[in-house]
């Protein structure tokens, strides 16, 4: 940038010299009937015509290269401390807006880098060179020209204070137009089956209406910047020229002063239209770089403590927790459980009772108000990221498929062989169905796995599980979509080959956890019953009812 902003100073001095020496021509040379000093002056001329043209296309190029390769870094840093914000902190920004951070407003910061560099520079110099070089040619015509000046920067000025809380507001909007486009996207299928397209075209047309009301707001407040500058600059000229007819015709100044003072004043008018675009666009940037800040100035909550505790006896503990997302009411009260290595936990609960959050509350996706959560006898806050997340195998609830071959998206990016992850996907009861498609684990699949079925895809994120033999193996109610007999062949797979971890399963159906060492009932955020099957089934009333309910108090194995 440095370099760029040298060689655009230089293109710009040989810009501004040009109309020095034509008034040095008219007035010295021509007088002198000299043609060879004519020609001389003229290719003088020409030489500062090129060096102003390759000096200006040079730097524009580099401008160029360096706003590209700064726009780069920002969207992998913003996309990087984005990945790595706490799920409060990616609550509370949400993730249309997060996106339209990356997107929108990155845009909106290359745009004025850029500018920065090929007028930032360009239009001071003009701006700051012609008016001491006119004021050396004829102070009074000067004079009249830089009285029009602070009229200008107060315009401006004010102008632009009102478009940093405008465009803000615009990017709000834009916020809430994504929410609505990537709801919609992600929902196509159940819109088209309920018929909802025209509802959900209202939809969209509300927010998208506030979002050019807000546009248009912003933009007829900013719009008023260039015809104010063009009144501004049209009336200087108008007294430039009034003011030097006057002093030509009592023999003050000389018309050859004039033609250069005229052209200067162009210079001068073309550095203020230009300084005016990069207040308007300066507004457009600050919002956005704001928004962006707020985002890598986000400091990381999940600090580390201290704490060398070890356990051989309990490998998962829960002391007490309690929890609540929003502050006001518990999501997660008073639980309390401990697991040896290599013990079965089910969780079973109505939809919303806590069961996913407990899960959360595990890998440190969010802070417990009260109590402990411990791993190998240490609090999991002692624990690096990286080291806390490898002992974990997890197949979420909500988790998802990225367009890549099913034996990538089994991989994960991890250092996992190719045998490893048949083994993985034998054992989830994916092998079978992928070996049965033409081009088995090469099968490139869609976006969030839309080329398989609901039982295909999570046999597949099962598998991505347990593909690295992981510590602690977490699977959120992510057999639903299972038969029966798929679901009792996976447990039994799993209890064979995974019996060297401990293994966490959340599901509604009471045959997917009957089997665990250790079952827990969880009802409006409260353990209500825990133990082992038969335990529960006489004593656990609301367990007893989901037994019933789903399979008659029979299983079929």
């Amino acid at each position: 940038m440095l370099v760029g902003f040298l060689i655009k100073v230089t293109g710009t001095l040989a810009e501004l010299i040009l109309p020095y020496i034509l008034t040095h021509i008219l007035e010295n040379v021509i007088a002198e009937l000299n043609v060879g000093k004519i020609v001389f002056y003229g290719a003088v001329m020409v030489l500062f015509s090129i060096v102003a043209c390759v000096g200006n296309v040079i730097a524009n190029r580099m401008a160029a290269r360096v706003t590209t390769n700064f726009s780069k870094a920002m969207r992998k840093e913003l996309f990087s401390k984005t990945l790595y914000l706490s799920s409060a902190d990616t609550d509370a920004f949400t993730i249309p807006s997060l996106e339209s951070r990356i997107t929108t407003d990155t845009y909106n910061v290359h745009n004025f880098i850029g500018m920065m560099q090929r007028m930032g520079v360009r239009a001071p110099i003009l701006l700051i060179g012609g008016i001491s070089l006119s004021l050396v040619m004829d102070s009074t015509l000067a004079l009249v020209m830089i009285a029009t000046l602070p009229i200008i920067f107060v315009t401006i000025y004010g102008i632009s204070r009102k478009g940093v809380p405008l465009y803000t507001s615009v990017q709000k909007s834009a916020d809430n137009m994504v929410r609505v486009a990537r709801e919609d996207t992600q929902g196509i299928r159940v819109i088209k089956a309920l018929s909802k397209n025209e509802h959900e075209n209202r939809r969209y047309d509300k927010v998208n209406s506030e979002l050019s009301k807000q546009e248009r707001h912003a933009g007829t407040i900013m719009g008023i910047v260039n015809p104010a500058m063009t009144l501004l600059m049209n009336l200087g000229i108008a007294g430039v020229v009034a003011v030097a007819a006057l002093r030509v015709s009592k023999g003050l100044s000389s018309p050859a002063t004039v033609i250069a003072f005229m052209q200067y004043f162009t210079l001068i008018s073309m550095a203020m239209m230009s300084l005016s675009r990069m207040f308007v666009m300066y507004t457009k940037c600050a919002a956005s770089a704001n928004r962006i800040a707020e985002v890598l100035d986000t400091p990381d909550k999940l600090s580390i403590i201290n704490d060398n505790s070890e356990s051989d006896s309990i490998h998962i503990a829960f002391d007490n927790v309690s929890f609540s997302y929003l502050g006001k009411k518990n999501n997660i009260q008073n639980i309390s459980v401990s697991l040896k290595k290599g013990d079965r936990l089910g969780i079973i609960g109505a939809t919303g009772s806590g069961k996913s959050t407990f899960i959360k509350l595990l890998l440190r996706f969010y802070e417990p108000d009260s109590g402990e959560i411990r791993i190998n006898g240490r609090n999991i806050k002692s624990y690096s990221r990286e080291h806390l997340t490898s002992m974990f195998g997890v197949a979420l609830q909500n988790d998802f498929i990225y367009a890549d071959t099913i034996e990538e998206n089994i991989r994960f990016g991890r250092d996992i062989s190719k045998e490893d992850i048949i083994e993985a996907a034998k054992t989830a009861q994916a092998h079978d169905f992928i070996s049965a498609i033409p081009d088995g684990y090469a099968h490139l699949l869609s976006s969030k796995g839309t080329n398989l079925s609901g039982g295909q895809k999570q046999r597949v994120l099962i598998a991505r599980a347990i593909a690295s033999k992981p510590e602690i193996l977490i699977l959120d109610d992510s057999s639903s979509a299972l038969d029966y007999k798929t679901d009792a062949n996976l447990r039994k797979a799993l209890d064979e080959n995974m019996s060297g971890s401990t293994v966490i399963t959340v599901a509604q159906r009471v045959s997917s956890v009957k089997n665990c060492d250790h079952i827990i009932v969880i009802d409006d955020g409260r353990v209500i019953g825990q133990g082992k099957h038969e335990h529960l089934l006489e004593y656990c009333t609301e367990y007893r009812e989901i037994s019933q309910s789903q399979m008659g108090g029979a299983f079929v194995e």
